[in-house]
């Protein structure tokens, strides 16, 4: 600390760094109330200076030099805001060495590199916190890991990415079709240049990794959870959807399941009277099923600058508050042995499936003999008029393992009265 005051270098000063500063430079006094001691920016650090903001840094604080601030004896606490893995882990991974505690909302460090990380502090007697790498604003890992730490939890299912429940939100709204509604939300800075990420449900699975060890205290390998994005998403699904009660979103979805754990994360069919169907735009909340706790649902803005940037300054509050204190290093990783996941095939899944077939007699007789072959149960069938004659028809399974609807489709597509399945999304009951 330097003049009473616990100091902070920020590194990276893009949209959450930049939210982050500006809390910490704006609620100085109300922050230094609750934290019980002063926290200061001592450094910020970026590799561009030039590229516009609409805030404004003191030259005496602004630097391009990471290893600068990492080793500046006065400051007490970094602040990655970079993301990724490099050079975001070589910063922080130095940071620990040299004594600091670290803040950082980079969900893909945390999700790969969580464990190696948490021991690094625990060993250097310094914190490491993440609480806005998962839901922005939303405060559900502090949830977990304080109110909930007592509370056995058996199920989660959550919108943890704003970018795909903004899309899926205009697309059922306004009928309009993915690929236009991509472009207006990168336009509107909802989606980034490069959305892989968000669209293909990479970023949804990083997050899922984080909530699972948190809520199932079992290390979690992100490689091993099963994700599919919302690129195939169509408008005619999402009228099906809503004539049969359902909405579309994007979920991740965690549940304990005997000695394993199922986490997947997928387009899902959720009835419109579940909590998660209202949650729109770019918001995110996430849904939690124990014994102790019964349900809990958080929601808020899971991403910008000053969501993001809130929940970021709490953890650097806490941060300061240990070193105040001298207590750090009191949170080390929780996680007993490697979670064994249930292969996506094990999965019990119910499923609709639209399919595009020739418009004559037996076709609806050649499907379900396939379908009973592989022990698929159907709940439901909706049969539209032809146009050209080609029928649409709409079936919804039941529950079973994912492995015979997947080789019940595979036959189907081999008929030769099939000429299109466009889609397949799973029902979450």
């Amino acid at each position: 600390m330097r003049d009473g005051c616990v100091q902070v270098g920020i590194l990276g000063l893009g949209v959450v760094g930049g939210g982050l500063y500006q809390i910490l430079q704006g609620n100085a006094e109300q922050i230094q109330r609750v934290a019980g001691v002063g926290i200061e920016v001592a450094a910020a650090c970026d590799i561009d200076w030039e590229h516009p903001r609409d805030f404004s840094v003191p030259e005496a604080l602004k630097t391009t030099d990471a290893s600068g601030v990492i080793n500046d004896p006065d400051i007490d606490i970094i602040v990655e805001s970079i993301g990724g893995i490099s050079p975001a882990l070589d910063y922080v991974t130095a940071a620990i060495k040299a004594g600091k505690s670290v803040v950082t909302p980079n969900k893909e460090m945390i999700s790969k590199h969580g464990e190696h990380l948490l021991a690094l502090a625990a060993a250097h007697g310094v914190d490491i916190q993440f609480e806005g790498s998962v839901g922005g604003v939303i405060p559900i890992l502090r949830s977990l890991k304080e109110t909930l730490a007592s509370a056995r939890i058996d199920e989660i299912i959550g919108i943890v990415n704003g970018t795909t429940n903004y899309i899926l939100t205009r697309m059922s709204e306004e009928g309009a079709d993915f690929a236009p509604v991509l472009a207006a939300a990168q336009a509107e800075g909802y989606a980034e240049a490069e959305p892989t990420d968000d669209i293909e449900g990479i970023d949804a699975a990083n997050k899922l990794a984080i909530l699972a060890a948190l809520a199932f205290g079992q290390r979690i390998s992100v490689e091993g959870i099963h994700h599919e994005g919302i690129a195939q998403v169509t408008p005619a699904d999402i009228d099906y959807a809503s004539r049969m009660g359902y909405v579309i979103k994007l979920l991740a979805i965690g549940k304990r399941e005997g000695e394993e754990l199922e986490l997947r994360v997928h387009p899902a069919l959720l009835p419109a009277d579940h909590p998660l169907a209202a949650v729109r735009g770019v918001f995110n909340a996430i849904f939690l099923r124990g014994p102790e706790c019964g349900e809990v649902m958080l929601y808020g803005r899971g991403a910008g600058a000053l969501p993001t940037g809130t929940a970021v300054a709490g953890d650097v509050i806490d941060c300061a508050r240990n070193i105040a204190h001298g207590s750090r290093g009191r949170a080390p990783c929780t996680c007993e042995g490697e979670a064994r996941l249930r292969p996506m095939g094990e999965v019990q899944t119910s499923a609709y499936v639209r399919m595009q077939v020739a418009d004559q007699p037996g076709v609806l007789g050649q499907i379900a003999t396939v379908l009973g072959s592989e022990n698929v149960s159907i709940q439901s069938v909706i049969q539209e008029s032809s146009r050209d004659d080609v029928a649409e028809i709409v079936w919804v399974m039941h529950r079973g393992p994912e492995r015979n609807l997947q080789a019940a489709l595979r036959a189907i597509q081999d008929l030769a009265v099939i000429k299109q399945i466009p889609s397949m999304i799973r029902v979450v009951q």
